[in-house]
């Protein structure tokens, strides 16, 4: 009698995983009921975020949350179901071929059926390894080991891409709680503030805050208001400007000035032969 437990043939039920704020585009239970059955349907996680409309970090970061413990167990059983369909779909391929188009001098002139033989003693000596692979799975040849290494540094990358997510949306987090409490903190120093006001600063306060909310709804400009204070001296300053643009011009005739002639008619210069050389 064999000692491996006996293969799943449903998908096991699980509670999804709490969330502390209800999203639109959040993973709700439903969502995740969805992801977990088109991943094992797909047998890929990319896919299966495509099916539900969400991205693939987040589906990791829901895996990490607290109580997600039966949401991981499951992500694990719709796996095998998905690896099955994987291995159907290749021997389904090893056994009936795949359809490759023909061309001729560059035009497509049909199809043909192209059968591989490799993948066909691969899937038979992995499925059946008492029959053809001497009864155990066949070891890796070097082809095999070098796909291995390329989808070990593939995996590599995914899992260091992921915990980047990670760590940035826990930093977007933080920052989030963050200017929460600091905005909290704030209010209520907003509020301690009116509290201590006596009746008529009070008062004030309210009224100075209705002149400035109708003087923004009505677009004020202290600069084109002749009342404000400032008004004279932000206009005295632009004349001024203005006065020393025009006394930075030069004169006008300044092209007709004449060139200075050289005293000697063809200067050069002195050399070594030349009379009062030191």
């Amino acid at each position: 009698m064999s000692d491996q437990p006996a293969p799943l043939t449903t998908l096991p039920a699980f509670t999804p995983v709490p969330r502390l704020k209800d999203r639109s585009n959040g993973w709700k239970p439903h969502v995740q009921q969805a992801f977990i059955e088109a991943l094992a349907d797909t047998g890929s996680v990319a896919a299966a975020c495509r099916k539900v409309n969400r991205s693939t970090h987040g589906a990791y970061h829901l895996r990490r949350q607290p109580g997600a413990e039966e949401f991981a167990a499951a992500w694990e059983a719709a796996l095998d179901f998905g690896m099955k369909r994987v291995e159907d779909v290749a021997m389904d391929r090893a056994l009936n071929g795949v359809e490759v188009p023909v061309y001729s001098y560059g035009q497509l002139v049909g199809t043909r059926i192209s059968y591989n033989d490799r993948l066909l003693m691969f899937m038979l000596r992995n499925r059946a390894p008492e029959r053809f692979g001497e009864g155990r799975a066949k070891g890796m040849n070097a082809v095999g080991k070098m796909e291995m290494e390329r989808l070990k540094k593939q995996w590599r990358k995914e899992w260091d891409d992921e915990r980047a997510a990670a760590a940035r949306a826990d930093r977007d987090e933080d920052e989030d709680a963050v200017i929460h409490s600091i905005n909290e903190k704030l209010s209520k120093m907003a509020e301690r503030r009116l509290l201590a006001m006596s009746p008529r600063t009070r008062a004030a306060h309210d009224e100075f805050l209705r002149c400035q909310r109708e003087d923004e709804e009505a677009g004020y400009q202290w600069w084109n208001d002749p009342e404000h204070p400032s008004y004279a001296d932000a206009h005295a300053s632009e004349d001024d400007e203005e006065e020393d643009d025009t006394a930075a011009l030069p004169p006008p005739d300044w092209r007709k000035r004449a060139v200075e002639e050289s005293e000697e008619e063809n200067p050069r210069w002195r050399g070594i032969k030349d009379e009062g050389w030191e």
